[in-house]
């Protein structure tokens, strides 16, 4: 037997990094903004902690004698959270549904076929986010009482004071910005694809809803995401279009915690918390989706 002689590796030498000091500056700097983003919901969870007797005493700026959850079961019964959360979904998806499917179907249409108004489209699309919502309040408002729906929908036999006045609105303005992402998406997926599909007898149809659609799942999850966050935080359209204080979304619920004398500023810090917790769900949930969905894509072409 012949003995090999194996040839004696390298050694692995690590190479130390060196910290420069605009390295250390910029270290610096991303930690502070990140404690400064946090510090609020930090003190938030701090003082949702705390009963209302020590922070009067003490005040908010000292050291608690004792932490309790006691702010949180009173929020979520005082606040009457459960009748609000159900107000907000059915708000929240159904306005999240329609605005990706509808979305989908324009950048669908922009995207795989050429016409002349193609960009003119897109941009009359777009141009709906550069008008602030607060310009339209009037006008839209005097809109909704003109219009008759069935008093199934709203008591007042109008779209104001019903959910789905809101719904609409909301339709209206985040279809344009979905629209854009879905388009430029679209435009990355090679034309090939609905070609053969065409050739091999597929509808228009068929080819949105089997071929392209199945293709923007990671997209069109990181839009879910930002979707469902912005709808569901929304304020301004419900207490305008809502008369009824029973219709109103979760982001009301607050006005129920404060007191005609005093506010317990423990407790709305408690229910608060609870409020922001479905997007933190969400968000957590639909995170690696959501990181995907916003870089991919960013190296073709």
């Amino acid at each position: 037997m012949t003995a090999t002689l194996e040839r004696p590796s390298a050694p692995v030498v690590s190479k130390k990094r060196t910290i420069t000091p605009a390295r250390a500056a910029l270290h610096a700097f991303l930690i502070l903004t990140c404690l400064m983003t946090l510090a609020p919901l930090l003190w938030a969870v701090y003082a949702s902690l705390r009963t209302y007797e020590d922070t009067s005493v003490n005040g908010y700026f000292s050291v608690a004698k004792s932490l309790t959850l006691a702010n949180f079961a009173k929020a979520w019964e005082i606040g009457d959270l459960p009748h609000f959360y159900l107000n907000t979904f059915l708000i929240t998806v159904p306005a999240l549904v329609l605005t990706l499917l509808l979305s989908s179907m324009v950048a669908f249409g922009v995207s795989r076929f050429s016409f002349k108004l193609n960009l003119v489209l897109l941009m009359i699309f777009t141009a709906g986010n550069l008008l602030p919502q607060q310009v339209i309040v009037t006008p839209l408002w005097r809109l909704y009482r003109l219009i008759e729906v069935p008093e199934w929908i709203s008591a007042s036999g109008s779209l104001i004071d019903s959910q789905l006045g809101v719904i609409l609105i909301h339709i209206a303005f985040q279809s344009g910005f979905c629209t854009f992402v879905l388009s430029n998406y679209m435009k990355t997926i090679p034309y090939e694809l609905t070609e053969a599909a065409r050739v091999d007898g597929a509808s228009v149809f068929r080819q949105y809803w089997q071929l392209t659609l199945p293709l923007c799942r990671p997209v069109l999850a990181a839009l879910a995401t930002l979707e469902f966050t912005w709808i569901y935080n929304d304020f301004l359209w419900a207490l305008v279009l809502i008369q009824d204080g029973d219709k109103m979304p979760v982001t009301s619920a607050l006005q129920n915690l404060k007191g005609t004398f005093f506010t317990d500023n423990n407790l709305i810090a408690a229910g608060s918390l609870l409020v922001a917790l479905p997007t933190l769900v969400v968000f957590f949930v639909l995170q690696r989706q959501f990181v995907g969905g916003l870089t991919l894509g960013s190296t073709k072409g």
